[in-house]
């Protein structure tokens, strides 16, 4: 794993697990509650090298476990705006799935503001829009109430769950995750000008098919939607579909097709 630009602030946010400096596009890929960089592993390894992957790490796990912990998407929002100005040296787009989805729309709209940069494009993955609000409570919930939820979304091996040290570990920064999704309310403000590409299980019990839909009234660019089978890790099984239909994409906007 290497990553440049190098800084301290880039070398806590910034993994690249399978770098490549001559990639026409970069790839920015945020996790979900609980997630961490190395999530994105096998999306660096699987994408064309037109593609360099910058998987994000939060503070509050695994190497960054001592780091205070952020439970609010505005705050993260602006630290990894701040990680990837170095890297904005070509077209970025992003990759986000569940809270990552509206932490990268966050993002995404502090670089056209900041910046007047567009994505080369949004894909937002297991997500409800922004506008589609929910009342959610899970990260009010005691330990074992929380640890429920996260089983039941089949997203952590039920094993490690019922390990407590394991629990020990993971608990603080994923009440924090949750916090963060479940609070999390959009400022108002313009649509994005980059295509925006959502994917989506037909079974996910966080957001309904009409609830992903609902992403098209932030984007002033292109839209699509995919469904697929499955619930909230519909992605586990479709990998290398959800790989394929970035790859479309992002040729579609710009990339080389070799």
């Amino acid at each position: 794993m290497t990553t440049r630009p190098g800084s301290d602030e880039n070398s806590l946010w910034i993994r690249r697990f399978q770098p490549r400096s001559g990639a026409a596009v970069r790839l920015v890929c945020l996790p979900h509650a609980g997630g961490s960089a190395s999530y994105f592993v096998p999306v660096a390894r699987a994408m064309p090298e037109f593609a360099d992957v910058l998987c994000v790490q939060y503070p509050g796990r695994q190497d960054r476990r001592t780091e205070p912990l952020i439970d609010n998407i505005p705050e993260l929002a602006d630290h990894v705006f701040a990680a990837l100005l170095p890297w904005a040296d070509r077209p970025l787009a992003f990759f986000g799935h569940s809270m990552g989805a509206s932490l990268a729309f966050e993002v995404a709209r502090r670089f056209e503001r900041e910046k007047g940069v567009i994505a080369a494009a949004l894909f937002a993955s297991g997500r409800r829009a922004p506008s589609a609000l929910r009342r959610e409570t899970a990260h009010l919930r005691d330990d074992r109430g929380l640890l429920e939820e996260v089983a039941a979304l089949s997203g952590t091996d039920s094993e490690l769950l019922g390990d407590e040290e394991v629990q020990k570990m993971i608990l603080p920064a994923l009440r924090a995750d949750y916090r963060a999704a479940e609070t999390y309310l959009p400022e108002p403000g313009d649509p994005l000008r980059c295509p925006v590409h959502v994917l989506v299980g037909d079974d996910d019990p966080k957001v309904t098919v009409a609830e992903a839909a609902a992403w098209a009234e932030h984007t002033a660019g292109p839209f699509t939607m995919k469904v697929f089978p499955g619930g909230h890790f519909y992605l586990t099984d479709h990998a290398n579909e959800v790989i394929r239909t970035m790859t479309e994409h992002l040729r579609a906007a710009g990339a080389p097709s070799v």
